[in-house]
């Protein structure tokens, strides 16, 4: 293998395995067996071991002494803990934006809005749920990143991948929903209303409670699933 596929093959592990455990296909607490990886990805054990070693500082994988690898648990307290955080890092990272961003920032916004109420226009549901995620990430990042602090921005990336495997129990429930998507269609254009006043009164409190919107529901789905 040549110095160059090395590394390409790490950063495959690492992308595809984080993202069967985002979405769900390996069970919190599941043994991660080499074997069956390998055969999953088509890959060595040198990049899983690569890609898992970095799901472990991402707090997705647990190392277990001498018996490999398992999916980390999930629990109500964490979920509510990240949530909160990521709520108090938002309200201060929608601050800043709204004190520092300029007419680029808010055109930004609107683009990304723009973009984000076309997702109802796709037919597969499995492509609804993809693109509007991704749209909906960049609609919310396009806001951040009027803060202009690389750090919070850091930060807010690192509370945002925690909170992902939960976030996602969320959107299996609601982004396949007219009614779930209008809603939200709906707090996107009030916030993007309140942004563009620079109301940072009333932009950080609904920016907190827009966050906090999914914990209903990601709460019931983890006690369907006997996760306390």
């Amino acid at each position: 293998m040549t110095e160059t596929a090395r590394p390409n093959q790490g950063i495959s592990a690492y992308r595809w395995l984080k993202r069967d455990i985002l979405r769900g296909d390996f069970a919190p607490g599941e043994k991660l067996r080499m074997h069956s990886l390998r055969e999953r990805y088509d890959l060595g054990t040198g990049p899983l071991r690569e890609a898992l070693s970095q799901l472990v500082a991402e707090h997705l994988v647990v190392a277990i002494s001498q018996r490999g690898y398992r999916v980390a648990a999930m629990s109500l307290d964490e979920m509510h803990d990240i949530y909160d955080a990521r709520s108090q890092v938002e309200g201060l990272v929608i601050e800043l934006a709204i004190a520092r961003g300029d007419d680029n920032w808010e055109a930004n916004i609107i683009a990304h809005q723009h973009t984000l109420s076309k997702v109802v226009d796709l037919s597969s549901p499995e492509e609804v749920l993809s693109v509007w995620d991704e749209r909906h990430k960049a609609f919310h990042n396009a806001i951040a990143e009027g803060c202009g602090s690389r750090h919070l921005m850091q930060a807010r990336a690192s509370l945002f991948d925690q909170a992902e495997r939960y976030r996602h129990l969320w959107l299996r429930e609601t982004v396949f929903s007219t009614e779930a998507l209008d809603n939200k269609r709906r707090e996107h254009a009030d916030l993007v209303e309140v942004l563009l006043a620079r109301d940072t009164a009333r932009a950080v409190p609904m920016v907190r409670a827009h966050l906090q919107t999914p914990i209903p529901i990601i709460t019931q789905v983890l006690r369907d699933r006997s996760i306390a």
